[in-house]
């Protein structure tokens, strides 16, 4: 394996920002960002906006939009649509 060309594998801390939940692993990633943790060890933290701690389709809770009114407003704009071609058809 040839020298100084492999980037450094260490553990590193990734934290959702939205819950605040955390884990360690081991990564390459590059980071400026540290955190130290329980242990007194000092980590990179590499900060994300969702983890399976946070994502609506691991934790279960679905978020609820507003699917009835984006339906009723693609319906009122395709009824337009084909309105307008039945009229200029007859």
């Amino acid at each position: 394996m040839k020298k100084d060309i492999h980037p450094e594998y260490r553990d590193v801390v990734f934290k959702d920002t939205s819950c605040g939940f955390h884990f360690t692993t081991r990564s390459t990633v590059e980071t400026k960002d540290t955190i130290t943790m329980e242990d007194g060890n000092t980590y990179p933290l590499v900060k994300l906006e969702v983890t399976s701690e946070s994502h609506p389709f691991y934790t279960g809770k679905n978020v609820l939009l507003d699917t009835a009114g984006r339906v009723e407003k693609f319906n009122r704009r395709f009824k337009k649509k084909s309105d307008n071609k039945t009229e200029e058809e007859a």
